[in-house]
């Protein structure tokens, strides 16, 4: 049998294989089960196979590439163009077989289990703090209930506690059902605070091993956590051909709707990796808040007055766009953060 080119839809349990031949007939279309997945894959020839990037794909592909086939990721919204009229495993199957075929289809790196791995602990971190802020959200609702504010910020959620259990001297007149119930709330939310300095911890622990992403961290904005971020999601820069793909790809670029040579562009897409852009953007805004009184590097000179006729969330997320073109040249050349090359850019 020639080399052939396979469409694979992974799910839980079952595997939906279509395989065409070298003259575009399709010689499988065959239903496997999970168990006979890699027995079946290793009586074929070396094949270039597709699978959607989704759950489980970076194992599967780290698995099929292992017996000898060539495996291509794709986004599964660069798939769905080809699916035919309906719906069901088969029918994705034959898209993924022929999407994959493309010669100008789009490719998603292959991540190790070490990337994986740091990316695990930076969902559950995330994961953490959003249910942090939930009971910080929940708490400060109930309490107002009584009477008892305290300033806005998380950091001030210890004198709202201190208050309500007269730690502070001046005991509150709340009933006993709601001291107990603060109680409840302190406790988890300690409890989260300390598991997610552990994951903190781990992160740096990691960074410190990863010469990726100690280069990173040398450009302004981006601390050790978005470092890791990064250098855990991007495996290799050079599948993207410029910072602006990159940018764009994170989803930080206006969303263009030009036709007839008008040029029309509206607020950034949002499309790529929610977590990534989001910690581009904080590092961002925490230069923008000290910018004011520095002028001594051309990227902050260039931030200042994009803030003299910007306001700062605009000028932010401007930022952060552009320290995501900054960390691409900084991992596709392999080198440090140079201000005079970022200030050429500028």
């Amino acid at each position: 049998m020639t080399k052939l080119t396979i469409g694979i839809d992974i799910a839980k349990r079952y595997f939906q294989v279509h395989a065409i031949d070298g003259e575009n007939n399709v010689v499988i279309t065959k239903k496997l089960r999970r168990s006979e997945f890699l027995d079946f894959f290793e009586q074929l020839p070396a094949s270039l196979i597709g699978i959607e990037s989704c759950a489980a794909s970076h194992h599967w592909s780290r698995e099929l590439s292992t017996i000898g086939h060539e495996v291509k990721l794709m986004c599964p919204s660069y798939v769905k163009p080809y699916v035919k009229r309906g719906k069901n495993d088969a029918v994705d199957a034959e898209a993924i077989c022929e999407a994959v075929s493309r010669p100008t289809m789009r490719y998603v790196p292959t991540k190790s289990k070490e990337q994986q791995s740091v990316l695990m602990v930076h969902r559950t971190r995330a994961l953490l703090v959003r249910q942090r802020t939930m009971l910080v959200n929940a708490l400060r609702g109930h309490l107002a209930e009584m009477g008892v504010v305290a300033p806005v910020g998380i950091e001030r959620i210890g004198e709202l506690i201190d208050r309500v259990m007269g730690r502070e001297g001046n005991e509150i007149d709340v009933p006993q059902l709601v001291l107990s119930i603060v109680v409840v709330y302190t406790d988890q939310i300690q409890k989260i605070n300390e598991q997610v300095k552990d994951l903190e911890r781990e992160l740096r622990q990691w960074h410190r091993t990863s010469e990726v992403s100690r280069r990173l961290a040398t450009v302004p904005g981006i601390g050790f956590i978005t470092a890791t971020a990064l250098a855990a999601t991007v495996s290799d820069a050079s599948f993207f051909k410029s910072g602006r793909a990159f940018a764009a790809w994170l989803g930080l670029t206006p969303r263009s709707n030009s036709s007839g040579g008008k040029e029309r562009t509206g607020r950034i897409t949002k499309a790529g990796d929610k977590h990534i852009r989001t910690l581009l953007v904080l590092g961002a805004t925490s230069v923008i808040r000290y910018v004011r009184t520095r002028q001594d590097s051309p990227l902050y000179s260039w931030v200042h007055k994009l803030l003299e006729r910007k306001p700062p969330r605009l000028a932010s997320v401007a930022l952060a766009n552009k320290i995501a073109r900054i960390a691409w040249a900084v991992m596709a050349r392999q080198s440090v953060y140079q201000p005079n090359l970022a200030a050429a850019a500028v």
